[in-house]
């Protein structure tokens, strides 16, 4: 039998909310100042980086719903946020286009941003987690 202990000492979640904020909040600012503009070919990527994180996520799901890992769950509910937010909003960018500076188009282009990048922040706080996650054989 194998026992499952996690410290739960990198819970880096709220770290890496805030930098995702401050990446979505920074893209609002340059998207309407039309510094930045959001192509195509950038959204098809992100909701290509969602969809394949989301089946990533659905193959392993089995793997963090052990009894003694509970530290991850807040990384994973936290990445799978991301990863729905990034491909609705990817969507919703690909369906309607938008002026350069517009203010709705920027505050969009933002949240996708802060969605996108939650998903690599949360990624990298469950790998550490899953690190401190450590099987015991009894």
């Amino acid at each position: 039998m194998i026992n499952i202990s996690c410290d739960c000492k990198s819970d880096c979640t709220t770290l890496g909310i805030l930098a995702a904020l401050l990446v979505g909040v920074v893209t609002a600012i340059l998207r309407f100042m039309a510094t930045i503009t959001v192509t195509p070919a950038f959204l098809w990527v992100a909701l290509g980086i969602a969809t394949v994180y989301l089946a990533v996520l659905l193959f392993h799901a089995g793997r963090y719903r052990t009894e003694g890992c509970r530290c991850c769950c807040k990384s994973l509910k936290t990445l799978l946020v991301g990863i729905l937010g990034t491909a609705l909003l990817s969507v919703v960018l690909l369906a309607i286009p938008f002026a350069a500076t517009s203010v709705l188009g920027a505050i969009i282009t933002g949240l996708l941003l802060t969605f996108l990048s939650l998903i690599f922040t949360s990624t990298a706080c469950l790998v550490t987690c899953s690190a401190d996650c450590t099987a015991l054989e009894d």
